[in-house]
């Protein structure tokens, strides 16, 4: 008798031979011409999203810039055939063509995350920080932020002294990430109750972490974390909306962002917007204004509490600027234009450890750049580190050195070499928002404390957003 054959051996094959055809078949149904940039656009539907999630970013583009092009090249990354624009000149073509061959997009996570039950899309976090509805009232522009300077400084000061004042060991990120969180909402909410703010650090976190994730809602994914998160949010800004609104029925003036949403109508029907869809915007506004400025808090006082020379400096600036006003004046506008030594110190940090990685565009229409071509309705990625460790651009790139940033050699385009906060029309308004924020924590920080880390060499964790593996706890010596 025969032994029955055993075709066990065919469901491995199988399944090999359906991948390899899926495979096949995502290549040959791939739109557009013929000469795309070189690259690979890995698996079918994943395509290369786990190398570009799971990696760090800087390694997934550095790699593929080596092997591929330093110019372009394409991947494909949540679910998104895409082109990586590389450099400064990358950078300087992106910047200069928005809205005419490049248009916002966000991956759909984001989408998702940010929009309210009914489906209206809202305010999403983009590159530029906060959307092109926060331009118009002005609200980021320098002559409306010269009025919360004070407040800023007040407001910080507070921090430190509930917090930092009088103890030897703090942990500075999730410290940083309660302040930025606080001046946030003081500034987009006009809210300004500890308690609540503090219960929803860990939400705005969650949020965070899920911007770019696979948007698959089960229980135990990162995304699900990220929208349970977001609804607990929601609740909060939608009963401090309703608090905003009886109060402006009292006839409260109409002093933030917030306000401004409660009373805005749409031009064509007259309406005011639901609660649920104020909520997603200013939800949108506040992750936009939260994480990265309490990045660059954090690694400021990494790098710098490892850099005596540069702290000294750093020091000497500041007692410079409090020399000059009577005891408890707050900062002024004018005080910051003397603080150029420590805006170079924040660039050095954020070239090093880059608090946004980078952002999304769609194609408009067909283009050539680096002598191939993009096909219309292509994704665009740009990300501000593919030149930030170039020897070309910066010298000796591992060592950190904040008096490069007092030269601009606009022979290597320098200015597009270093893109922290984007460019272009889309530059982030909230830029200098970002700037006073910082540097007001930093002549806070500096003029009180000296400082070092607890343990040498912390590692660093997060692929979309760098954090000190144990909260970066320094050990504090009060001037």
């Amino acid at each position: 008798m025969e032994a029955p054959t055993d075709f066990s051996f065919l469901a491995p094959l199988l399944l090999a031979i359906a991948i390899a055809l899926l495979f096949s078949l995502n290549r040959f149904l791939s739109p557009g011409p013929k000469n795309l940039p070189p690259g690979s656009l890995g698996w079918p539907v994943i395509g290369e999203t786990l190398q570009f999630l799971f990696g760090t970013p800087e390694k997934f583009i550095s790699h593929r810039m080596k092997k591929h092009s330093p110019q372009i090249f394409k991947t494909n990354i949540l679910g998104e055939n895409t082109v990586v624009l590389c450099g400064p000149a990358g950078h300087k073509f992106l910047f200069s063509n928005e809205q005419t061959i490049f248009t916002v997009f966000r991956p759909h996570s984001i989408q998702k995350l940010f929009r309210e039950p009914k489906g209206r899309t809202v305010i999403q976090p983009n590159s530029a920080g906060v959307t092109k509805l926060m331009r118009s009232p002005g609200f980021l522009k320098p002559e409306a932020l010269v009025r919360y300077v004070g407040k800023m400084d007040s407001f910080t000061q507070n921090h430190i002294r509930a917090y930092w004042e009088g103890r030897e060991l703090v942990h500075a990120f999730p410290l940083a990430k309660s302040l930025t969180l606080s001046l946030a909402c003081s500034f987009f909410l006009g809210t300004d109750d500890p308690t609540r703010i503090a219960r929803l650090v860990g939400s705005f976190d969650d949020v965070t972490v899920g911007l770019h994730s696979f948007p698959l809602n089960f229980p135990g994914t990162v995304f699900r974390r990220s929208m349970t998160a977001a609804g607990v949010i929601r609740g909060e800004l939608i009963a401090i909306i309703r608090e905003k609104k009886a109060a402006i029925a009292g006839g409260a003036p109409l002093l933030d962002i917030l306000s401004h949403l409660i009373v805005a109508t749409d031009p064509s029907s007259g309406n005011h917007m639901a609660e649920s869809e104020i909520a997603g915007k200013v939800m949108g506004l506040l992750v936009a204004g939260y994480s990265t400025v309490a990045t660059a808090i954090t690694f400021f006082l990494k790098y710098v509490g490892e850099r005596s020379d540069i702290y000294a400096k750093v020091l000497a600036e500041h007692r410079e600027i409090s020399g000059r006003k009577k005891a408890g004046e707050l900062l002024e506008w004018d005080d910051f234009q003397g603080m150029k030594y420590s805006w170079n110190v924040v660039q050095e940090v954020m070239r090093l450890t880059p608090p946004l990685q980078g952002a999304f565009r769609e194609a408009l229409t067909e283009f050539s750049y680096g002598g191939y071509t993009v096909p219309k309705g292509w994704k665009v990625y740009w990300t501000v580190s593919t030149a930030n460790m170039d020897p070309d651009y910066f010298p000796d790139p591992e060592r950190f050195d904040p008096s490069r940033h007092d030269q601009v050699d606009n022979n290597k385009t320098a200015a597009f070499a270093l893109v922290p906060f984007g460019g272009g029309p889309r530059m982030c308004a909230g830029k200098e928002y970002a700037r006073l924020a910082i540097l007001t924590f930093v002549h806070n920080v500096v003029t009180r404390f000296q400082w070092e880390a607890v343990v040498a060499g912390e590692k660093v964790v997060g692929d979309m957003m760098p954090t000190p593996q144990l909260g970066l706890p320094l050990r504090l010596q009060q001037h």
